[in-house]
């Protein structure tokens, strides 16, 4: 065995690069990169366009918006609350890029998967790395313009890290070998990556909230419909390669991964409701995440079902996909 590949898991996906089919959407995506990423975009000036009569963040999907608690709060502490929203979906926004994609798109280009590897694919999955770092400066900037023109603190270390990469960590900790740890991350990093989509649009289309929020959104969003059809290609490359064992695990990491991904983090709710100082806010959370049909911010799970099908699996899970909003 070659020196570079001792020690890799057993039983890698095995790529041919010669394969036109298999290679065509990266390939296409490689050179649309220069005319569609928004790091090469030029940059507004944000504190002239921000407008402080507008809120930072939707009321429509917050859990808690008929809770006789939140309407009965005065409108500073309604703002207040607000802003730490949308501090906390910049926050949770960002670890999805650092903790869950780019280190997913790592480990294909460092050789986890050393036969899922050509010259497009490589340079694809750099592209998305950097588009991932820019949607990060991108978040880092909104947050950044928010504490200003508000006046207040309302730093990101307050917040506990998002409810998707603990779930993440948690999994990857429990992993025995190291392909379930990879195949763990690379799963949590596809249904980010084809389900964010339904995230940032929460936001995207608004026409409400803050026009700087919602064009940052928005901005971010075009770049992640091509990082999903990265993401789509990856994940059925490599199922299509490993063992019966191993696509088991794949498939139920990516519903481990889906759930994750769509649950209202109420542990950063809790922390913000002590932050903003609203009184009975943790009872009203705790009413909240009696309701089911509040305990999922994002009901679109369109990618993640697509995906299934085209892997030609949808017969081996076990899902109830009624639960959910899926698009035909």
């Amino acid at each position: 065995m070659p020196e570079e590949l001792r020690g890799l898991p057993e039983g890698v996906p095995r790529h041919n690069p010669d394969d036109q089919i298999e290679s065509a959407v990266i390939r296409r995506l490689v050179g649309n990169w220069q005319r569609r990423a928004t790091v090469k975009r030029d940059e507004p000036n944000l504190d002239e366009l921000f407008e402080l009569d507008r809120p930072d963040y939707p009321e429509r999907i917050l859990p808690f918006r008929d809770h006789p608690t939140f309407r009965a709060l005065d409108p500073e502490k309604k703002t207040q609350l607000l802003s730490w929203a949308w501090i906390a979906y910049n926050r949770h926004t960002i670890m999805a890029e650092q903790k869950v994609a780019n280190p997913a798109f790592a480990l294909v280009m460092e050789g986890e998967y050393p036969e899922l590897q050509d010259e497009a694919l490589n340079i694809s999955l750099a592209q998305a790395m950097v588009d991932e770092q820019y949607h990060t400066l991108m978040h880092l900037n909104a947050s950044a313009v928010t504490r200003r023109k508000r006046g207040w603190a309302m730093p990101d270390h307050e917040l506990p890290i998002s409810h998707t990469a603990r779930e993440h960590l948690r999994l990857r900790e429990s992993a025995s070998e190291r392909w379930e740890a990879s195949l763990t991350t690379l799963a949590f990093a596809t249904v980010s990556e084809i389900s964010i989509n339904a995230y940032l649009d929460l936001l995207a289309d608004d026409p409400d909230i803050q026009p700087i929020n919602s064009s940052t959104a928005k901005l971010h969003n075009r770049d992640e419909y091509c990082h999903a059809s990265i993401s789509a290609v990856l994940a059925e490359v490599v199922h299509d390669r490993l063992d019966e064992k191993k696509q088991r695990f794949f498939r139920d990491m990516l519903f481990e991964g889906l759930e994750a991904f769509v649950a209202t983090d109420y542990t950063t709710w809790h922390r913000i409701m002590d932050l903003v100082g609203v009184e009975g806010g943790h009872e009203m959370l705790q009413d909240c995440q009696a309701e089911q049909s509040r305990s999922r911010l994002v009901r679109d799970y369109t990618g993640l079902h697509t995906l299934i099908e085209r892997m030609g699996v949808q017969d081996l899970v076990e899902f109830d996909w009624s639960k959910s909003h899926v698009a035909r």
